[in-house]
């Protein structure tokens, strides 16, 4: 590993490859003049372009717009700024709000299972045919009658039916109780899987197989152009506008163009902040933005100084596990893979230390810390292997604090509370012998320094991570893959783009990723993804699945899952069932929960302002939300 300190002190660790691309950019930055543009290199006004950056970096499959087809990605602004959900989600206030639906959804009994909603009035797709409860009601047929759609089995297994009343009302029957319905049919975070599609063009087609492209929108903004290699994407805003859920709920957004865009590895994208050909990052390193801060002075990150990061978002980072495949199948072996990681250092070499650590499957996001993490510390404390081992350690972000500041950080609290605020309630212990006792009680044997597998064979490992996006992600697999080596068990990473990454989780076609889709949470309320680890969700390997990736089958795990359903979200027992839940994930440990998210997306103010911040914060920085679409549309231009 290299190591660097930037001039706040903060220690930039990390893996050698990382450290590289910094100097790199940095090396490619010296000299440069921040020169405004008149156009784009797409030849749209600059003064008029918001320009974005691609989540998932260049789009394989640029001409496939089907948010239904497997592998097909819709974070080139399709997702963000040209559709739209029946219910999306103000992640300032963490509560819903009603999108193509009109209002909340009215229940009409008392077991939850038959509801009336109200569409919103008004709307017109971007070819000017008028939304209605026929568009509503052919999706919901589309979805449950079409197998080839990854989402048909999942929708089923919750939907009955869908019935229209009037041209703006239906009512929807659900198998089960299912007081949620807004979190089951809308977004609470990133998205949802139901995508109202338009009937007077989807009628014609093979839903599975149809391209989508150019796409019939409902939004705001409608597609333009993009590049035939999938690098960007330019979305115009529509003539009627007014007649798109922004228009009513916002007002009419200011950017004419939006362009999302992807210049590849992290230093070109950085360099084109750096040159003013971008206004919004997605994901970045600490030494990246500690660089690009320097070089621009128009660039900003959530906060001024020290953590940088916004540290709330709602999804957290770690290891997953095929659980389904051998020797991942035992929890022992699960567990000794967690004993065998010295968190400090994979904090360390991931983000120079400045990333919250969570022994649980709920995000340490601020809210969520005080409903779960700081109450279950007690029992964390007193929990136990099967061997009788205590694995938790309630002094981790003391010692890695301790760690930091000896080695030249700055502006870390010294109060242990106020630590552990900052750095996590405590993690698991780096135990190697006691992760050596699992693995030897499971049949596990060690040749020389190398670990075999109860067959004999040498114990390989590879750990699938994103490649050129979400580089958390990317970087923690690299983190733990080391920590595993130096343990003994020859471990490898494989970077994958988007498709083939998310492919690979969704069909089982792996064993350990540095995924994180199941580990997400905004609200105290945790159905919304703890609901994707029942068994019911379980498929074959080979077969796509739209929740529980990890083939994880635990029957105590899903009866609590059913008892949270039938509970309203408003409920005191919610908190209570879910920390039952978290309690079994503890002890099955189907994946090794490790960090929140440090989210460095740096702004750039040269064009465009009123960005949300710590200090502005009307919603949290999720450009690759659903909601992106009412943040896009409070963007100002900025003065000149």
């Amino acid at each position: 590993m290299s190591e660097t300190r930037n001039r706040s002190g903060i220690r930039s660790g990390g893996i050698a490859v990382f450290g590289a691309a910094a100097l790199m950019v940095g090396s490619m930055l010296a000299g440069v003049p921040a020169l405004a543009q008149e156009m784009t290199d797409v030849g749209t006004p600059r003064d008029q372009t918001l320009i974005v950056d691609m989540l998932n970096a260049r789009v394989a499959n640029p001409n496939t717009m089907n948010p239904y087809q497997q592998g097909v990605t819709i974070n080139q602004g399709l997702h963000q700024m040209a559709e739209a959900l029946m219910w999306d989600i103000d992640t300032a206030s963490g509560k819903q709000i009603p999108d193509l639906a009109a209002d909340m959804p009215e229940a009409l009994n008392s077991d939850y299972t038959k509801f009336k909603v109200k569409l919103r009035q008004g709307l017109t797709w971007s070819d000017g045919k008028p939304f209605t409860a026929d568009d509503v009601v052919f999706t919901a047929d589309m979805i449950a009658k079409t197998s080839g759609i990854a989402y048909s089995a999942a929708f089923n297994n919750a939907i009955k039916k869908f019935t229209k009343v009037d041209d703006y009302t239906v009512e929807i029957e659900t198998t089960k109780p299912t007081p949620r319905l807004p979190i089951v049919l809308g977004s609470l975070i990133y998205g949802n899987p139901f995508h109202v599609v338009p009937k007077h063009v989807w009628e014609k087609v093979d839903p599975a197989t149809f391209s989508n492209f150019p796409p019939v929108t409902i939004s705001a903004y409608k597609y333009k152009s993009s590049d035939p290699n999938g690098s960007w994407f330019l979305w115009e805003k529509r003539e009627d506008w007014k007649n798109s859920d922004v228009g009513q709920i916002v007002g009419e957004p200011k950017a004419q163009y939006v362009l999302f865009r992807s210049y590849g590895t992290e230093e070109k994208r950085v360099l084109a902040m750096a040159q003013n050909n971008m206004d919004i990052l997605t994901d970045i390193s600490p030494e990246s933005l500690d660089i690009l801060r320097k070089q621009n002075p128009n660039v900003h990150a959530w906060y001024d100084g020290f953590p940088y990061a916004n540290l709330d978002d709602p999804c957290e980072r770690g290891i997953h596990f095929n659980t389904s495949k051998a020797p991942y199948d035992k929890a022992e072996t699960r567990w000794a893979l967690a004993l065998a990681i010295n968190l400090q250092q994979a904090s360390i070499a991931t983000f120079s230390g400045m990333l919250r650590a969570s022994p649980l499957g709920m995000p340490p996001t601020s809210v969520l810390m005080k409903t779960y993490h700081k109450p279950m510390v007690p029992w964390l404390t007193d929990f136990a292997l099967s061997d009788g081992y205590k694995p938790f350690d309630p002094d981790y972000a003391v010692k890695l604090a301790d760690q930091l500041r000896s080695e030249g950080a700055t502006d870390i609290p010294t109060d242990p509370d106020k630590v552990r605020d900052l750095l996590g309630v405590g993690w698991w212990k780096f135990d190697p012998d006691e992760a050596s006792k699992l693995l030897t009680a499971q049949g596990f044997k060690k040749d020389g320094d190398k670990w075999q597998t109860p067959d004999g064979k040498p114990w390989t490992i590879t750990i699938n991570a994103p490649a050129d996006f979400e580089v958390q992600s990317q970087r923690l697999a690299f983190a733990v893959a080391n920590e595993w080596n130096a343990f003994g068990i020859e471990t490898n990473v494989q970077q994958m783009q988007d498709g083939p990454f998310f492919t690979a989780e969704n069909t089982g076609n792996y064993e350990v990723g540095s995924y994180w889709g199941s580990s997400c949470g905004i609200v105290p309320d945790p159905f919304v993804r703890m609901e994707g680890w029942h068994k019911d969700y379980v498929r074959p390997n080979g077969t796509a699945t739209s929740s529980n990736q990890g083939r994880y089958s635990n029957d105590e795990l899903s009866a609590l899952i059913d008892k949270l359903r039938t509970v309203p979200s408003e409920d005191p027992q919610v908190v209570e069932i879910g920390t039952d839940i978290l309690k079994e994930l503890v002890k099955g440990l189907p994946s090794i929960e490790m960090f929140g998210t440090s989210k460095f997306v740096p702004v750039n103010e040269t064009y465009w302002t009123n960005y949300p911040s710590a200090t502005n914060y009307y919603e949290g920085p999720w450009w690759w939300w659903s909601n992106f679409k009412f943040i896009a549309a409070k963007i100002e231009p900025k003065a000149k």
